[in-house]
């Protein structure tokens, strides 16, 4: 089987899930992918890049080759077949598998967890990571009822944070739930007709502690059994006449949250460090 068939497979998750192999696209991706670890080996297998992007980016595609990844240079026309894009980028990685064990990430005693729960669409999961990556979190849970982590639409709008956070996938919610707060960790479940305002969780205090935020999906939320398992139920107030937050804002406001509460309780937490 040629290398370009075998990466065009990857589009599909059963062959995804085979391989444990997924397609990272465009320079920013690859250039993680390039420094990232997976299972103790470099998360790039392959480089797929036109002779235009090899030569804009020598030096993401030297560093892929002191790798040891096998770099194959192609059209754009074969590139957008590879990625099922209609514009590639020049650069499209095939990569390992970076999910990480859930028993792992509670043994890290986290501080900052997003927990995606029925999350269904692929860019909404990958923005969340990417604002879960951005705010300083420790880590992404994505549920067994989740999205794919590696569908290539969550990858793209993770745009590198993928290969930055321990991201454990698979995980029952009420597994999750029970997982982080035995590490002690408190539950928020983020709900646009929660109890509680995050203005007053932030005011008083109550986010400077070890905190995982449970988002639901975007069109019906968190069911109300998912919600009956977090410690409180939180909604961002809305000052002006919008509807609602989308669920990627409404989960960058309630990480950042978090975040500064955290750095201001312990003085350790930084997002430009992070």
């Amino acid at each position: 089987m040629t290398a370009r068939r075998a990466a065009r497979r990857l589009a599909r998750r059963n062959f995804r899930s085979k391989e444990r192999l997924f397609i990272a696209e465009g320079p920013q991706a690859v250039r993680e992918a390039v420094t990232a670890r997976a299972g103790g080996q470099p998360a790039l297998v392959e480089l797929f890049t036109t002779v235009e992007a090899a030569e804009r980016y020598a030096d993401i595609v030297d560093a892929a080759r002191a790798t040891g990844a096998r770099v194959h240079h192609a059209s754009a026309e074969v590139l957008a077949d590879v990625s099922q894009t209609v514009t590639p980028q020049g650069l499209l990685g095939v990569c390992r598998f970076l999910d990480s064990p859930f028993a792992d990430v509670l043994a890290a005693r986290p501080q900052l967890v997003a927990v995606l729960a029925n999350v269904r669409d692929p860019g909404n999961a990958g923005t969340v990571l990417r604002c879960a990556d951005a705010a300083g979190a420790d880590a992404v849970v994505l549920t067994d009822a989740s999205v794919d982590l590696y569908n290539p639409k969550a990858v793209r709008a993770s745009v590198g944070s993928v290969f930055h956070l321990p991201v454990a996938v698979g995980v029952p919610v009420g597994q999750a739930v029970a997982g982080l707060r035995e590490a002690g960790v408190r539950v928020l479940a983020a709900d646009g007709a929660g109890a509680d305002d995050l203005d007053a969780e932030l005011d008083a205090g109550r986010l400077g502690t070890p905190t995982a935020w449970l988002f639901g999906n975007e069109a019906w939320g968190l069911p109300e059994e998912t919600r009956a398992l977090a410690d409180a139920v939180v909604r961002v107030p809305i000052h002006g006449r919008a509807e609602s937050l989308n669920l990627a804002t409404a989960a960058a406001v309630c990480l950042y949250g978090s975040a500064r509460a955290q750095r201001a309780a312990g003085g350790c937490r930084s997002v430009t460090s992070s």
